[in-house]
Order: C-alpha cells, then structure tokens, then sequence
C-alpha cells in the first residue's frame, strides 16, 4: 500500500530562491523515505568528505581521481537526484582516506590526485555537505588493531570473551590519558576552521555536518563472530564513535551549520546485524562495500537522513 501528501511549501532560502517539497511514504522495511524536492533555482550542491561519503567499493569507481573510490550510489549522488540537482551543479569532491586538512591541500591516492576539496566552493554554491572527521582520529585504525588484538585474546582465551575484556582500549587509554579524546578535540579545532572558510566562500549556502552512522550494536556480546573484537573494545570504539558525533554536532552548532545525525536511523543496522538488514558491512563484507563502510542500503540511509534534515529545515 503507498499514501503519499503533496504540500507545497513556499519558503526563502538563503538566495531567495522558493523550494516545492513532495512527501512521499512507502511502505516496506528497506525502503527510503520518498522524500523530494525541487533544487533550488541557483543552487549548486558540492559534497565534501571521506570514505563514508565517498562509498567505496559499492560501484566502481566513478569521477576522478580513481583512488578516491567514490560510488555513483554515494549519498551525496542520491541527495542530487532527490533534488533534481542538475549534473552541472552537482560537485562531489569527497575522497576515501580524507581528513579535515585534505579538505584545503592537495590529496595524493593510489591512482591520481584530489584537489583541495574546498576549491569546488563558490559565492554560488547553495548545498554543502561535510562527512569528515574519522581518518583524523585514526578510527580506522583503531578498529584493525583492535580486530587484530581480539583476535589474539580469543586464541588465548580457547573462543572464549569476558565482558570486561579490552585489550586493544588500553593502548589508547592509560589512566587519565586518553589520546583519542585528545585526538578528537584536535578535530574539533580543525573542523572549526573548515566551517569559517566554508561560510567565507559560499555566505549563502546551507551548511550541514553529517555524522557517521552507527558501526556496533549496543550489546557489546553480539559482535564477536563477525567482527573478532572482544566485548569491552565493542563498547570502547562504539564510545569513541559517538564521541566523534558529539563533536560534529557541537562544532556545526557553533558554527550556524546543520547537524544530520546518521547515527540514531542506523543503530539497529550496524556490522553485526543480518546481512539482509544491515547498513554496514563487516570486516569481510557480503555485499558490495568496503570493510567496515557502508554498503548500498547504507547510503540510501544517510541520504534518507540528510533530506529529512533538510526537510525540517525548511
């Protein structure tokens, strides 16, 4: 069965522009929201950011440079077609491996180089989207040694986890040391910095910081077979993980952007759930997608996010 409203919705972007909104609800678990809009008159979209926005390994490899591994079914590809963004106006400049410094120097990949992903911003850009954050943090990094480590502790252990275990958490934390959180703090900095040039080159566009969606479950004991990780590193990287998306949140506060929470839709999606229903795959993945990223059904999610972001925006 589909319902579907149509309410049309005059309203005065930041350039003037008026924006129609369709709503459209469907049914089914693992469909997308239906939600679209009309682009606005002179709004240029530039998508900015890592892996997550990137989408590797779901399509092959489309825009250039090649190693940034973009996939045509990226978020910011299905936030345009949503819009009706037209190709013209439509720039993703994302690139797996990005940090927030990336997004003002030149990227070096394995096959070509990404400009400094802020260049594709101008006065007449209207859209902007920010997924940045993990790669300074080292978070991927941070999951293959903990993968590594919980793998060793299961050996050890005869299969066997405790849930107070974390071996891999005590390389990062070491009484009051935390070199994470300090890592994140630094991020923050950055991410601050980003978000002033940003609104400097492009004063009328809608800004928004997207988080990263939910990568564990909440039971840390669910997530041993798929991941190798011992229940206390579950709870140590999935803290870490949304202390990242508290600082996004924060800092794009600050700074009079936007905030999608990709975190909240995703939770019951992560790694360790079924294959027919998660968001992201794990360490060997069974859909198209790179370990530990999101696959396709992530993607539509966080574009789902971003447009009902967007949305209530307005």
């Amino acid at each position: 069965m589909k319902t579907s409203v149509q309410a049309g919705v005059a309203g005065l972007l930041a350039c003037g522009t008026l924006v129609t909104v369709v709503l459209t609800t469907r049914d089914g678990g693992d469909s997308h929201t239906g939600v679209t809009y009309s682009a606005p008159s002179k709004g240029p979209y530039v998508a900015l950011g890592d892996s997550y926005t990137a989408g590797p390994g779901i399509t092959d490899p489309t825009g250039t440079p090649a190693g940034c591994d973009r996939s045509a079914g990226n978020y910011p590809a299905l936030v345009a077609a949503e819009l009706g963004v037209k190709a013209g106006d439509f720039r993703d400049m994302s690139c797996s491996g990005a940090t927030t410094t990336d997004l003002t120097t030149s990227q070096s990949t394995d096959d070509g180089t990404n400009p400094p992903q802020l260049r594709a911003i101008s006065s007449t850009t209207r859209l902007i989207t920010i997924g940045i954050g993990g790669n300074d943090i080292g978070f991927s990094s941070m999951i293959k040694r903990c993968v590594a480590m919980g793998a060793l502790y299961q050996m050890a252990g005869s299969g066997k986890y405790f849930a107070e275990d974390a071996p891999c958490e005590r390389n990062y934390v070491k009484g009051d040391s935390d070199t994470v959180t300090k890592k994140i703090a630094t991020a923050g900095t950055r991410l601050t910095r980003v978000l002033n040039e940003v609104k400097r080159r492009a004063p009328e566009a809608r800004i928004y910081v997207v988080s990263y969606p939910a990568l564990l479950p909440a039971d840390s004991a669910d997530c041993g077979r798929d991941m190798s990780l011992a229940p206390g590193d579950v709870t140590f990287l999935r803290e870490k993980e949304q202390q990242l998306n508290t600082m996004l949140r924060q800092r794009s506060s600050e700074a009079g952007a936007g905030y999608v929470d990709t975190y909240a839709p995703s939770a019951d999606h992560n790694a360790c759930a079924a294959q027919a229903t998660r968001w992201i795959e794990p360490l060997v993945p069974k859909s198209p997608a790179a370990p530990v990223h999101p696959n396709a059904r992530g993607e539509r999610g966080m574009a789902d996010a971003v447009l009902r972001t967007i949305r209530s925006a307005l």
